[in-house]
């Protein structure tokens, strides 16, 4: 018996190029994850990251001049719970 060609149409052509490009697609995505989270160093997340206190807000608020000695004061005084 001979056989003509190697048994693979065009449907088989399509799914070996089909299954060859998701492939390498999806081992170059995986190396660039790879390389985006070993390269930050740090934690860089904004919910791990450490949240300032309400005094601490309220002392920058008194140092860029929004509020004055009276409001800063009294405010302070709330947030202590005197």
């Amino acid at each position: 018996m001979m056989y003509w060609g190697n048994g693979m149409g065009g449907w088989g052509i399509l799914v070996m190029t089909v299954s060859n490009l998701l492939f390498w697609g999806l081992l170059i995505v995986g190396v660039v994850a790879l390389v985006r989270t070993l390269g930050r160093g740090g934690s860089t997340n904004p919910a791990t990251a450490q949240r300032s206190t309400a005094e601490e807000v309220l002392a920058e608020r008194f140092a860029r001049g929004e509020i004055d000695v009276q409001e800063y004061q009294e405010r302070l005084q709330v947030l202590r719970g005197a």
